[in-house]
């Protein structure tokens, strides 16, 4: 499946992968010959009937080391959430921690389709070491608060040093002020000074709440969108996350600077946040991506289902049962998602010269048949366990629906271990 102006296109036809990039796309038989005779007797063939190749999905938004806290703080309002379960949780964690957490996630998410994430996390150097041994790519995201800034900006500089670029440019590091409730100007505007000296982007909640926007008011004198504009954020690469109180003033801003919104759907159900005016960004120009929100929030890293539920909700929030179509809603977790994150025509896409990051689907399921268009069967039908093979930069991660470069039940024990020494920690 391939995308076309307007809606992916789909056909019989072979794509063939040559070190980290895809080497060939065609439904032509004479084509696809003479590349298997080019090649000779080195090519390795995979027969893929019944089979979709695709591009691996991009999941612009989580937290993947909070697998630890799944199911921890369930069906509570988000600042009681966050001040009276997660933090609290977060400050007995340590790097070895979050590096278990992210391996657990990270797994969830490769057998799953995903092939790429952008991550906001403390010790994101350890989010950087799992990603890189798993072999997904990632955005990496050192965040702050405002209580924990002193050292930030040194910190990350050397972790840009270190991990920009890294893995064949698998991985990339990114700077994340928290929120701007959480942040204090000051502080946003020397994070900026990374961005602007090293070329790298900004990643930062933004109107995720009700209360967040009375806060910034209360303060500033203006909607947290405003606040952020006359920051500089926006004039560097940004993710805006969450975004679900917004003005008309805000929508334009961040159509007109270039910002792409993450739309997080299921996290922001969960938490009561609200319901982010997708449809109406969209109709703005705003580029638009989805992500699922970090496990302790959502609390599964399932982006099929996101999808699915992202489309369906935008439905009921309009009135309108042709909102965010299934092709639209994919784009979002494909192209748009790789253009929010600078790799536009690099990934997210199956096109000659692009990174070969794909994944193969068994479409011989009940759930996927019959097949009257299989953008709808993908949108609002498909599942984790659907994938049965995952390429990411042109090396298999996943294999018949196991990981090729981890254990499964290694990485759980590992979890559930740590798990334990975390309650001995607190005691």
């Amino acid at each position: 499946m391939t995308e076309q102006p307007g809606r992916p296109k789909y056909y019989r036809g072979a794509v063939a992968v040559s070190g980290d990039r895809i080497a060939l796309v065609s439904d032509s038989p004479q084509r696809i010959e003479r590349y298997e005779r080019e090649r000779g007797e080195g090519l390795q063939v995979a027969d893929g009937a019944g089979r979709l190749v695709m591009p691996g999905l991009i999941n612009l938004h989580n937290h993947v080391s909070m697998t630890l806290m799944r199911g921890y703080a369930d069906d509570l309002p988000l600042m009681p959430w966050l001040t009276e379960k997660i933090w609290p949780f977060e400050a007995k964690l340590d790097g070895d921690d979050i590096y278990s957490g992210a391996e657990l996630g990270i797994a969830e998410m490769l057998l799953g389709g995903t092939t790429a994430f952008v991550d906001m996390y403390w010790y994101a150097d350890r989010v950087a070491e799992a990603a890189i041994r798993s072999g997904i790519r990632a955005v990496v995201s050192p965040a702050f608060v405002g209580t924990a800034f002193d050292g930030y900006v040194e910190r990350t500089q050397r972790m840009i040093e270190r991990y920009n670029g890294a893995a064949g440019d698998r991985i990339r590091v990114w700077v994340a002020p928290h929120a701007p409730y959480t942040c204090t100007p000051e502080q946003i505007r020397e994070s900026l000074k990374l961005c602007e000296r090293n070329g790298v982007g900004v990643n930062i909640h933004v109107a995720e709440t009700l209360s967040e926007v009375e806060t910034i008011r209360e303060r500033y004198g203006k909607t947290p969108v405003e606040h952020l504009r006359d920051l500089g954020v926006f004039d560097y690469r940004a993710l805006a996350v969450h975004c679900v109180h917004l003005t008309e003033t805000d929508m334009e801003i961040l159509s007109r600077q270039g910002v792409s919104v993450v739309y997080n759907p299921q996290s922001n159900m969960k938490l009561a946040s609200g319901i982010a005016p997708v449809a109406r960004l969209l109709e703005r120009g705003a580029n638009v991506g989805i992500g699922t929100d970090g496990p302790s929030s959502n609390n599964d890293l399932d982006m099929w289902d996101e999808m699915r539920t992202g489309s369906f909700l935008q439905k009921v929030a309009t009135g309108d049962p042709c909102v965010l179509p299934a092709y639209e809603v994919l784009r979002m977790a494909t192209t748009r998602a790789a253009d929010a994150i600078g790799m536009k025509g690099e990934i997210g896409v199956l096109a000659e010269g692009a990174r070969a990051d794909l994944i193969v689907l068994n479409l011989d399921k009940p759930h996927l048949t019959p097949c009257h268009d299989l953008v709808a069967n993908l949108v609002y039908c498909a599942k984790p366990s659907d994938v049965e093979t995952v390429m990411v930069d042109g090396r298999i991660v996943v294999r018949q629906g196991a990981l090729a470069n981890g254990d499964f039940g290694a990485i759980r024990r590992e979890v559930e271990r740590r798990l334990g020494v975390l309650q001995r920690r607190g005691e």
